[in-house]
Order: structure tokens, then C-alpha cells, then sequence
């Protein structure tokens, strides 16, 4: 017996070469109940892990036939992570109201080449209406001095009521000596007497338009001879003209400008005999002048 264990220990250490070689008579009963045990209780857990390993693949063949069921409907339901893909379609094609909302139609610009389809000029046209008038520019720079124009005509004769004149000019011929009294300078020659506003006869100037007048005197005085005379205003006196006695005469003049009011008088006055006074002139040539004119009339 030992003889025949240690023969079947040598079979199984060398392999499976004397496996199928031993015979049943070389096996121990004992270890044969318990060999079988072990190849039945392997045999039942390779079944048991088929029979898992079926369950599981039966499991996972559903879960992928019932994603399979689910995968259209998955792919109709739009990402909203991503813009809806549209359809390729033809030109040609009608599109929908949906499609053809996102979808802008690119605007064509026609070119002309007018060098091409240049012809003859044609005829002016009428001339157009006139625009608004821009606004005002800026005063330019002032231009040079130009050449003196030719005298005009004479503009038509105003309103003597809106524009009052007055005025006189009166001369002198004979000379004068000084009496006992203050006497007047009397006149026997007028240049200018407009509106008759100068007494020739009482020697003075009487005022119908108020305002500011102009008064001037000349003289001619006598040798060795005192010249004496005051220009009044009413009853007083305003300016003197004097010249003391000289071997030679001389020409003397004075001037002053008067406010005067309605029917003021404006005279000249030779002093009296108190001293050897007198004013020189002759029938040829004019000494003696008194003048005066308005100007400016006072406001009403």
C-alpha cells in the first residue's frame, strides 16, 4: 500500500502526464469522497457564478435596449447650451416662416461703370429755385479808400415847419460918430435876411425860432479915434469890441454864441459921447458888418 501512495504522490508531482495514467486501484477511497466533494463544490460555485454572470448580462442587454428605445427621442430635444442646427436646404426651396426669420437676405449693390454708358453732354437745365439765405458771416477787413464821387443833385426842398431856419447878414457904408446918448448900429445894406427876422430900421435881430444862435461883428476903427461898442442881449450887455486911438486903423471883429428865446432881440450898441467914439467906413467898400444864424433849435 505505501508503495503503491508513494507511486500515485510521484504521478501527481509530475504532472498531468501520469493524470490519466493512474488507475483507480492506486487511489485512496477516502481521498477520492473527499476530491469528489471539492469538484462538486466547484462545480457549484462556477454555477452559481454563471448563473450571476447570466443575470448580469441579461440586466445589462435591457438597460442597453431601453437606451436604445430612448435615443431618438433624446436626440429631438434641442441643447440649450448650443443654437438649433439648421437644415440644409436648397435655394429653390419655399422656406419656412421660422427658418426665414433668423435669416437675413444679404442686400446687392449694383455697380455701374458710367464711363461705359457715358453719351453726349446734354442741354442746361432751368435754373432752380434759390435757397435759404445762410447766416451772417464775420465783418471782413476795411477795404482801401476810393475815388471821390461826382456830385449829386440836389435832393428835393423840405418842410420849412419841420425844420426851421433863421438868419441874416447886414452891412454898413456910412461911419458913425458917438452922440450924447447910447444909440443903436443901424444897417443900409443887407446880404442875407431870411424870414425878415433882422429890423433894418431899429438895427436889431429879432428872435421867432429859440435855440442857440450865432452872433459875429466886424468893425473898421478911425485914427486917433477910441473905439467903443457892446453887443446886447435885450437891455444887457454880453461882449465888447474896443480899440484904443492909433495912428493907423485897424479891423476888429468879435464873436459870440446866444441861447435866445421867443422874441428876444440881439443888437449892437455904440457907446456915448462920455469919449471920442466913432466907427470908420465908406459909400465904396463895406467896414461895417453885423451876422448871426441859428444852430440849434431848442426842443419843444
Amino acid at each position: 500500500m505505501r508503495v503503491q501512495r508513494e507511486e500515485c504522490g510521484k504521478g501527481l508531482e509530475t504532472g498531468g502526464r501520469v493524470r490519466g495514467r493512474v488507475s483507480s486501484s492506486c487511489v485512496d477511497p477516502a481521498l477520492s469522497l473527499t476530491a469528489a466533494a471539492a469538484a462538486a463544490e466547484v462545480s457549484t460555485s462556477y454555477s452559481r457564478t454563471a448563473v450571476k454572470s447570466l443575470q448580469v448580462a441579461t440586466a445589462m442587454s435591457a438597460a442597453c435596449f431601453r437606451l436604445l428605445l430612448l435615443l431618438p427621442l433624446a436626440c429631438s430635444i434641442p441643447s440649450l447650451s448650443r443654437p438649433p442646427t439648421r437644415m440644409c436646404r436648397r435655394c429653390c426651396d419655399n422656406m419656412e416662416p421660422s427658418a426665414t426669420a433668423n435669416y437675413q437676405i444679404p442686400e446687392v449693390k449694383t455697380i455701374i461703370n458710367m464711363t461705359i454708358l457715358k453719351g453726349d453732354k446734354g442741354d442746361k437745365g432751368d435754373k432752380g429755385t434759390p435757397g435759404k439765405p445762410g447766416s451772417e458771416g464775420p465783418p471782413g477787413q476795411r477795404g482801401p479808400i476810393g475815388l471821390k464821387g461826382s456830385k449829386g443833385q440836389a435832393g428835393a426842398p423840405g418842410d420849412a415847419c419841420k425844420i426851421p431856419h433863421s438868419s441874416f447878414s447886414v452891412g454898413r457904408r456910412k461911419a458913425l460918430h458917438s452922440v450924447d446918448y447910447y444909440q443903436a448900429l443901424v444897417f443900409d445894406t443887407v446880404f442875407v435876411n431870411l424870414h425878415e427876422h433882422f429890423n433894418m430900421f431899429k438895427g436889431k435881430f429879432y428872435c421867432y425860432v429859440p435855440g442857440i444862435y450865432f452872433f459875429n461883428v466886424n468893425i473898421h476903427t478911425w485914427n486917433f479915434k477910441e473905439t467903443y461898442l457892446h453887443l446886447m442881449h435885450n437891455d444887457k450887455e454880453q461882449v465888447i469890441l474896443y480899440a484904443q486911438p492909433s495912428e493907423r486903423s485897424i479891423m476888429q471883429s468879435q464873436s459870440v454864441m446866444l441861447n435866445l428865446a421867443l422874441n428876444d432881440e440881439v443888437w449892437v450898441r455904440l457907446y456915448k459921447r462920455e469919449r471920442e467914439n466913432a466907427i470908420y467906413s465908406d459909400d465904396v467898400d463895406v467896414y461895417i458888418t453885423f451876422n448871426g444864424y441859428l444852430v440849434a433849435p431848442s426842443i419843444q
